[in-house]
């Protein structure tokens, strides 16, 4: 080797080092950039939900229209009926509108009173001169279908716990197991007699619950009721299991199941001692409003009885929502849910319900729900979930160097509060220790939970955070400041009632013209100001345009003084 060409060797050596130190972190540097992706939002990120409606796309204005108990034959409207029938949230973080949407037909068809059986279709007749499709016939296809999926995909679901089912390896238990189904059956029908399988009377959500030999056929979307002989029960349901009854737009991304009695199915290939509760998970979650009142309120009010010994199958999977709500799901199940979309078992269990308990927005009615489950056992189910250590709020007195805690929810592109500096001010100047946050989607649901259940009055502006006030402690205090253009019926809908009905105290406040931004863009004269209402006639749309993703507050301290002077006296003994 010739002088000077070792130096030159080692430092081409050094260099070529250093180029692979440097490949090495800016690849494990997308690595985990990706990791963190996929673990934090997957679905709503790259994937779209299994294809169905993106949780970014989900229009979260759009909800449900109530249909309110009116006198029959009612048809006298005023300018308010429509708005007052749909009850919505918006949240800073959904302010994508989805394809397809927009101009005046989507506008009449969000605001228009609902056919509460829209998209459903009631039980259906063998077929006879209209050329409906017997069970058996029905049945036979689905059979057909069901064992061509088995063969192709022959796996089974890892997430299914061994402890709730119990794998056919052998004819002869398979057989024996039978023989034991069949004779269960023939008592367990008597409870279910001749009671329909599934009760679409309710305006806001349809549910189907059996007793008895139940198999479902994830591959067939098909859930059989198996009639013993004699029997002269001839069901067939359409069902979509997500509590949104009468919105079209959402019950179309929705997988539709059919429930139906039979005589003949498809043979049994898992067992479950445990009863069953099918539900959806697209629809408009990711939104934490509808995370609440869509998944989980309803989904307490139906499986909380059964105390963890129960299994969930889940359509329109969406596994970034699971991952997030894992605490609250755990608490409600003990065994790992069953994708639909990835598993290709004929389930057999002894009771199923289909679809969830709904009744209003983010409420329980304890009248109708089971057992009698109101929102004041909710509130204490979340806080236990969480392992929330404070029940009930501080009482004024009772530890001299403690200071009540107040929350204020922070907003940082629509509904902002303008003079937050001088709300704490006069905040702290008023005895409180003031603690301000954030609440979006991507909040770690844990954190926020402790923070909120610290506190014992929460406010903020009409949005999807003031959800939180499921973590509050008992007896505390929700201040929902409403923004200007007649939105406060809606307000109350949304959180108000809901408070109520979980034990909190609630104040809602409603801004004057002068603590509102729209000052800056409409002349003091214009029908904005002078009527509002008005207004609401031209959809949905228009209002969250013009009253909430463009309105900010400031609000006028001396006039918001005295509801924080009443949240005080609310923590007296």
């Amino acid at each position: 080797m010739k002088a000077g060409e070792r130096p030159r060797l080692v430092r081409g050596l050094r260099q070529e080092s250093r180029r692979f130190r440097l490949l090495v972190i800016v690849i494990g540097f997308f690595l985990v950039s990706l990791t963190f992706v996929f673990v934090s939002k997957p679905d709503a990120i790259l994937f779209g939900l299994n294809g169905k409606l993106p949780v970014e796309q989900a229009p979260t204005s759009i909800l449900i229209q109530q249909k309110v108990n009116e006198p029959a034959g009612t048809s006298r409207k005023t300018s308010t009926d429509a708005f007052r029938g749909d009850p919505k949230v918006v949240d800073d973080e959904a302010d994508v509108k989805p394809k397809g949407t927009g101009g005046g037909e989507e506008e009449s068809r969000v605001l228009s009173e609902p056919d509460p059986t829209s998209g459903m279709m009631e039980a259906t007749p063998n077929r006879d001169g209209d050329g409906h499709k017997s069970g058996e016939e029905m049945l036979g296809e689905e059979k057909q279908s069901g064992q061509a999926a088995e063969h192709k995909h022959k796996v089974t679901l890892p997430t299914v716990s061994n402890y709730t089912i119990h794998d056919v390896e052998d004819t002869e238990n398979a057989k024996q197991q039978g023989v034991n189904s069949v004779q269960a059956v023939e008592v367990q029908v008597q409870v279910q007699g001749s009671k329909p399988l599934c009760d679409f009377s309710n305006f806001r959500a349809n549910v189907c619950e059996m007793r008895g030999d139940v198999r479902i056929h994830t591959s067939a979307s098909s859930v059989l009721f198996m009639e013993p002989a004699g029997s002269q029960r001839d069901e067939v349901w359409k069902i979509k299991p997500y509590p949104r009854k009468g919105d079209e737009f959402c019950l179309s991304h929705i997988t539709e199941l059919t429930v139906k009695s039979s005589k003949v199915a498809p043979e049994c290939t898992e067992y479950h001692d445990v009863p069953a509760v099918v539900f959806s998970l697209t629809g408009y979650t990711g939104n934490l409003f509808h995370d609440f009142t869509d998944v989980l309120v309803p989904l307490f009010t139906t499986a909380s009885e059964f105390d963890g010994e129960v299994q969930f199958l889940i359509t329109d999977m969406a596994l970034w929502w699971t991952i997030k709500y894992h605490t609250v799901l755990q608490k409600l199940s003990k065994y790992p849910v069953i994708d639909f979309s990835k598993d290709s078992q004929v389930h057999c269990f002894k009771h199923a319900i289909v679809g969830t308990h709904a009744y209003m927005e983010f409420t329980i009615d304890s009248s109708k729900a089971p057992h009698n489950l109101s929102m004041v056992d909710f509130n204490r189910f979340m806080r236990g979930a969480y392992s929330l250590g404070r029940d009930s709020v501080t009482v004024l007195g009772e530890h001299p160097k403690v200071k009540p805690r107040l929350l204020i929810i922070k907003r940082h592109r629509t509904r902002m509060f303008l003079n937050l500096d001088e709300i704490i001010a006069m905040a702290e100047e008023l005895g409180f220790e003031v603690v301000i946050d954030e609440a979006n989607v991507s909040s770690d649901i844990s954190r926020f939970a402790a923070l909120v259940n610290s506190v014992d009055v929460m406010m903020g502006v009409h949005g999807a955070g003031l959800t939180n006030c499921v973590f509050l402690p008992r007896n505390a205090t929700l201040i929902q400041i409403v923004p200007w253009g007649g939105l406060d019926w809606i307000s109350r809908t949304d959180f108000g009632n809901p408070a109520e009905l979980m034990g909190l105290r609630y104040k809602q406040y409603s801004i004057a013209v002068d603590e509102s931004s729209l000052t800056d863009q409409y002349p003091r004269d214009h029908d904005i100001f002078k009527n509002p209402i008005s207004f609401h006639q031209r959809g949905f749309d228009f209002i969250r345009q013009t009253f909430m993703d463009k309105q900010n507050v400031k609000l006028d301290c001396r006039r918001f003084r005295p509801i924080l002077l009443e949240a005080l006296d609310n923590l007296n003994p």
